[in-house]
């Protein structure tokens, strides 16, 4: 995945730090699924002193079934609420069957999701907190024939660290972070699981150069 690299810094912040610089670029050498469409976006300048911010759309059929995007935050002086200086911040919202809107638990299993994906690709992560929510919609009146939807929102926000069987002095690496997010992204859409052994390929439609 490559794409434009812009980051944003907060009020006061001077020249971005090394080690957010090189957070970011690995951020974009994550390998997503071709439904995957991802790209830069505006990052919160008040956050932090310094972020850079992604967005995805899962597409099937030239249809959007799933939307999100993670945000990399970096505060050099640290943070006692993050526990460490970087911070991902994740969105994720996709369409769900409507009959699973009343099961007490999707909660449960939408944040599962999350965890085990950071786990299935190595991601690192501490004090991780975050919110599921069912939205459910009703039609009226001349919309009436359009029948209800429902979607499934996921907020989330964790610390990434270096993992604890890394070399010395290795860099902390947030691309298993970002394809977590991807994979979180495509299984609350419904999308099955790539099978084990077949390579991920770059997505053509998010594909900015040679690399994903």
């Amino acid at each position: 995945m490559v794409v434009g690299q812009e980051t944003r810094q907060g009020a006061g912040a001077g020249a971005a730090p090394a080690e957010f610089r090189d957070a970011v670029a690995t951020m974009h050498a994550a390998r997503l699924r071709p439904e995957i469409f991802c790209e830069e976006m505006p990052a919160p300048q008040r956050i932090a002193p310094w972020a850079s911010a992604l967005s995805a759309d899962v597409t099937v059929d030239d249809t959007d079934i799933g939307t999100g995007r993670i945000i990399l935050l970096h505060d050099p002086a640290g943070n006692d609420a993050w526990d460490g200086t970087f911070r991902c911040v994740a969105y994720t919202r996709a369409e769900v069957d409507i009959d699973l809107i009343t099961d007490p638990m999707l909660a449960d299993v939408g944040w599962s999701w999350l965890t085990e994906a950071l786990e299935a690709h190595g991601a690192s992560y501490a004090a991780v907190s975050g919110t599921v929510t069912r939205v459910a919609t009703e039609s009226f009146g001349g919309m009436a024939d359009e029948g209800g939807t429902a979607q499934v929102e996921i907020r989330a926000s964790w610390t990434p660290l270096i993992p604890p069987d890394a070399p010395d002095l290795a860099p902390l690496d947030l691309a298993p972070h970002v394809e977590a997010w991807a994979e979180l992204l495509c299984t609350a859409a419904g999308l099955p699981p790539v099978p084990e052994g077949v390579t991920v390929m770059p997505s053509r439609r998010g594909q900015r150069g040679s690399g994903l």
